[in-house]
């Protein structure tokens, strides 16, 4: 089969669906819009079309591109349009996780899977109404119990409308902790050094938002850092044209 033939369908396809679509489901579904024909659509023929299809919207005459995110394929405004794209769509990004909601998000993302004790000791504190809220959402799910612990309690993983919502494809994606760790590091000695030109302050500085462990100073999976993370990535994550932002 002629990609030519394939790389309408597939569009139509990624364009209509609310949810990513991945290589495997789009070959299936092309096959079953052509009909009962010989000559049927292979999953290299698919990828390779959509190969031709994420060149063509790469150009600059395009305000979208095809991205893989969400662990499928998707259509997605460029970043340079997405204040745009706020205009009539305010209502979706005014709405933000509170703190307890966004702390609880990162534990659960590098640390899944995760029973709910284990993120409140933590955090330190009851994480229940943390942890509904991002049910409700659809950023976390109930992946299991641990058969292992007392009670078999149920674990919490990220879920694809997180990965969706972040623009990846699996956890294993998301910012390494001591690499925020260092970019915020070396963002605080900027600080500094510009501090001390004007005060003549050369005391050391350590970044907003980030503990140290005194006694065990190379300790490298901070709690605050993982939040960082997750913010930094929820900035650069990518507005499509069916997915709201988490309130």
């Amino acid at each position: 089969m002629e990609l030519s033939q394939i790389i309408p369908h597939i569009e139509a396809l990624i364009f209509a669906s609310d949810k990513p679509l991945t290589s495997a489901e789009l070959t299936e579904l092309v096959n079953t819009a052509l009909g009962f024909i010989e000559d049927r659509a292979s999953l290299d023929q698919v990828e390779s079309a959509l190969e031709g299809i994420k060149e063509k919207y790469n150009s600059e005459f395009y305000a979208f591109e095809l991205k893989q995110s969400g662990g499928g394929w998707q259509f997605l405004t460029k970043p340079e349009y997405h204040k745009t794209v706020a205009l009539i769509n305010a209502d979706k990004f005014i709405k933000r996780l509170s703190s307890a909601a966004l702390e609880t998000l990162a534990i659960i993302a590098y640390k899944q899977p995760i029973t709910k004790s284990e993120i409140e000791s933590i955090r330190g504190v009851n994480c229940d109404y943390a942890v509904q809220k991002l049910l409700e959402k659809d950023l976390v799910i109930i992946s299991g119990r641990n058969e292992d612990a007392v009670g078999k309690p149920l674990i919490y993983s990220t879920s694809k409308s997180f990965m969706d919502y972040f623009g990846i494809n699996s956890a294993d994606e998301l910012p390494k902790i001591n690499e925020v760790l260092m970019d915020e590091m070396v963002r605080a000695t900027i600080v500094n050094d510009s501090n001390s030109e004007t005060e003549n302050d050369h005391s050391e500085e350590v970044p907003t938002g980030i503990t140290v462990d005194q006694e065990n100073p190379d300790v490298e999976l901070i709690e605050e850092t993982e939040i960082v993370a997750i913010e930094e990535v929820s900035a650069e994550a990518d507005t499509t044209n069916n997915t709201d932002e988490p309130a």
